[in-house]
């Protein structure tokens, strides 16, 4: 636990069976899950129109978070059946390791395998993360200084989005374990290059930066799956507070930090939060309060709370864990959490994918799932005794 937040003892007791209950629901959950997905696929949503699970190819970017999901799980529980099903996914999408495609290895890779090592010591496992970082590092361009997030396009020439700076932890972390340092180097870089482009005054980002790749000029900033250009698209902001906690954890750059807190500071005071902290889909939406949720950004900003305060002050540490804290517990009521046995063995309800595509909106989806399951590990290693 950390010295500085000591919560009491009945709450304390109360959160640690709220975590070990979450966490025998998913390995129940989970189970059903697995039941429910093709041998080659990996689980993405699940329509309650059709009753049915979406599952994807391998290349899809969220590749990586249902068998990370599950080494969360087993982690806790300790399920030989959950480890089984885990390995096995990893034997799915392994061939990812040298796909270039877009800048996903990290989600698709780390989220996967970097828990399946962490967990497990696997030699072979390590092997494919180095694979990972070399493949995704073919993505960056010294003359824009930033790693190609999308191929171009007729909407782009090199787009970078805020949600790269999640992908930087593969290459931090394959460095920093002997690795090639020029990834590091890489991750630090486009870090600088979008801590200068993609932030407004407010500590918010724009979800897009579409960039000249052969001077590196700013061509215009915008958004895919926000509401407007100038919005604040949910989850973008959980992921560019959550990319610069992990850079600051790396690097220990003050900069990072204060960009981090910066980043908090919008969304924690920000006057369309709602009581329970679970965000609308976007800062912006129209017709708040009647806009629909997004789970899996209250998710991914709890799990990134919880890290940040590991790095502030008495103050602003309980500032940030009771947040996370109320996230949580949103998280884990009947107002987002399935019944058992239900959504096709998802956990969390209502999160939206890219409303503005009319994709995927207030439905189950696999990366709220890990993101609650990562904050509920942090939460018990980081502040219960």
């Amino acid at each position: 636990m950390s010295m500085l937040t000591l919560p009491c003892f009945a709450q304390e007791k109360e959160m640690a069976k709220l975590i070990e209950e979450n966490f025998q629901f998913a390995n129940s959950q989970y189970k059903l899950l697995a039941s429910n997905i093709p041998s080659d696929k990996m689980p993405q949503a699940y329509d309650p129109k059709t009753g049915k699970v979406d599952s994807r190819d391998i290349q899809w970017w969220c590749s990586g978070f249902y068998p990370g999901s599950l080494w969360y799980i087993y982690e806790q529980t300790k399920d030989e059946a959950i480890k089984k099903e885990a390995i096995r996914a990893l034997e799915v999408i392994s061939p990812n390791k040298t796909y270039t495609g877009n800048h996903d290895l990290g989600f698709m890779m780390f989220c996967s395998f970097g828990n399946a090592y962490r967990i497990t010591a696997e030699p072979s496992y390590k092997d494919i993360l180095f694979e990972s970082a070399a493949s995704l590092s073919t993505r960056y361009r010294p003359a824009v200084k930033a790693i190609q997030s999308w191929n171009k396009s007729k909407y782009w020439e090199y787009p970078v989005i805020i949600d790269n700076m999640m992908n930087l932890e593969l290459l931090n972390w394959v460095s920093e374990q002997g690795g090639d340092k020029k990834f590091k180097d890489i991750s630090i870089t486009h870090a600088n290059t979008t801590l200068k482009n993609h932030f407004r005054p407010d500590g918010s980002s724009y979800h897009v930066v579409d960039y000249n790749p052969e001077t590196g000029e700013v061509l215009r900033k915008a958004t895919w799956q926000g509401a407007a250009n100038s919005s604040a698209w949910a989850r973008g902001q959980g992921w560019s507070l959550y990319g610069y906690i992990l850079m600051y954890r790396s690097t220990k750059d003050k900069k990072y930090l204060r960009q981090a807190k910066a980043v908090a500071n919008f969304i924690l005071n920000h006057p369309d939060l709602p009581e329970d902290k679970i965000p609308f889909w976007d800062f912006d939406a129209p017709f708040i309060p009647y806009a629909v949720k997004d789970a899996s950004a209250g998710a991914l900003i709890a799990s990134a709370l919880l890290e940040l305060g590991q790095y502030s002050k008495k103050a602003k540490q309980k500032e940030y864990v009771d947040a996370a804290e109320t996230m949580i517990r949103s998280l884990a009521s009947d107002a987002y959490r399935s019944q058992p046995k239900e959504n096709g063995g998802f956990l969390l309800m209502h999160s939206t994918g890219a409303l503005p595509l009319n994709s995927e909106i207030d439905i189950p989806i696999i990366y709220a799932d890990y993101y609650f399951l990562e904050a509920l590990k942090r939460y018990k290693d980081w502040y219960l005794d």
